[in-house]
Order: structure tokens, then C-alpha cells, then sequence
């Protein structure tokens, strides 16, 4: 630690042993011990720790720990996307983007879930899928107070206040939240029905019509009524259930 109170690892304070095997770490982190194999990755790696970063966008200020950070940041201002697909042609500003969408074609998910055993093509993705099982919804709504577990279903939400509407459809110009949404109403022109029921052969436009679908054939009722017990496959057969009762679900 030096005079300011920061930890600091370079090669004048920490030198390397004559002789080293090259599969040694004899570089380690004194607040939480991580080794490494040259004193400029422990020097990085420090930052973490420090929150320094040395780095900078000339355009947009915005500060990094690692000059190639600068440098892959760069492109989000120039448009730049270096790195293409050799299957699709799709390209990329990251080389890590890249190899993330590859397993696309190659079908590799090599970061599994320890809770359920599902997989998943990045470390991104699992991390997400995580706070399914632990519940966190780290992203909140200022209007609302409504909590998501990812970013992107924030920036959706936020939309039902602002009103806002940037995916239309070229055909009949319908505004939607979500790209999503568009797909599936895109479907309604094409007449396109790419989910099909393995059971019976009977397709629908989304995924979530055929899951509901599928219950036709499991007999699984998942929607019970809290009033009389019944169960149901769909909630919508729920809530028109409740006019016997004459009442509305909450």
C-alpha cells in the first residue's frame, strides 16, 4: 500500500523469481488473493479493488481500467464491427461477441445452471437466468416501483409510461413496445406459424399459444380458482370461470 492509501503493483515492487516456471502464479493480490502469473496482470487487476481507471473516451469522457477497453469502446462511436461470422456474415465490435454467437450455429452451451442444469451459450446469460432461483430484481421502475430482473425488461416497461412505441410495422404501421411484439404481429400479414405441436402437427405464431396448447394433450391445469378449487390449462378459461362466481381475479 503506498502513501495514499491505495495498493499499487508494478515491477519495481514486486519481482519476478529467476527461474520460474511459467505455470506458477507467484503474484497475489494482498486484498483478496488472487494470483497471477505477471506483475502487469496483478497491476490490472488491482484496479477492481481501487475503482482507478487510468483509461478514457476521448468523445464521451466515459473512464476504463484497461486501454483495450478504450479501444473496443471506440467502436460504439465509429460503427466499426471488425469481427463477421463465417457461417452468417453477421459481424461484431467484440472478438468475445463473436465467439458468444457462434454457438448459435454450433450449438455449444458450456455455462450451465447449478440449480436446474439448464445451459446457456454465455456467462451473461446464466447470470441472469440466475435470479430466477434467487429472486433479485435489481432493476426498479422510478414511476412505479415495479422491480426487473434484467435491464432490458426495464427499458420495455418504461415504455407503458412514456407511451412510447419504436417498432412499427411497415405494413399497417402499428406501433409496439417490444421487437418482439412486432415479430409476432408481423406473423398475422405473413399468415407464418413456425410452432408446431409435436402431439397433433397443429402450429401457432407464438411459442407461448403452443405451450398452452400442449396442455390439451398432458392435461396439466396449472391456473386453479382460490374460490371453488377448479383448475384450469388457461388463464383466460380462469377469468371467465369467475363470472360464476361473480367476481373478477386479482
Amino acid at each position: 500500500m503506498d502513501m495514499s492509501g491505495t495498493y499499487s503493483a508494478t515491477t519495481s515492487n514486486v519481482k519476478e523469481p529467476p527461474g520460474m516456471n511459467k505455470f506458477k502464479r507467484p503474484y497475489s493480490c494482498e486484498i483478496c488473493g488472487k494470483c497471477f502469473m505477471r506483475p502487469s496482470h496483478l497491476s490490472r487487476h488491482v484496479r477492481i479493488h481501487t475503482g482507478d481507471k487510468p483509461y478514457f473516451c476521448k468523445i464521451c469522457a466515459k473512464r476504463f481500467t484497461r486501454s483495450s477497453a478504450v479501444k473496443n469502446h471506440m467502436r460504439t462511436h465509429t460503427g466499426e464491427k471488425p469481427y463477421s461470422c463465417e457461417t452468417c456474415g453477421k459481424c461484431f465490435a467484440q472478438a468475445s461477441y463473436l465467439d458468444v454467437h457462434v454457438r448459435i450455429h454450433t450449438g455449444e452451451k458450456p455455462h450451465f445452471c447449478t440449480v436446474c442444469g439448464k445451459c446457456f451459450t454465455s456467462q451473461a446469460t446464466l447470470f441472469t437466468h440466475m435470479r430466477m432461483h434467487t429472486g433479485d430484481k435489481p432493476h426498479s421502475c422510478e414511476k412505479c416501483g415495479k422491480s426487473f430482473a434484467q435491464s432490458s425488461s426495464l427499458t420495455s416497461h418504461l415504455r407503458i409510461h412514456t407511451g412510447e412505441r419504436p417498432y412499427s410495422c411497415k405494413i399497417c404501421d402499428r406501433g409496439f413496445t417490444q421487437s418482439s411484439s412486432l415479430n409476432n404481429h408481423i406473423r398475422t400479414h405473413t399468415g407464418e406459424k413456425p410452432y408446431s405441436c409435436e402431439k397433433c402437427g397443429k402450429c401457432f405464431t407464438q411459442s407461448g399459444n403452443l405451450k398452452c396448447h400442449m396442455r390439451t394433450h398432458n392435461e396439466e391445469r396449472p391456473h386453479s380458482c382460490k374460490i371453488c378449487g377448479k383448475n384450469f390449462a388457461q388463464s383466460s378459461t380462469l377469468s371467465k370461470h369467475f363470472k360464476i362466481h361473480g367476481r373478477k381475479t386479482t
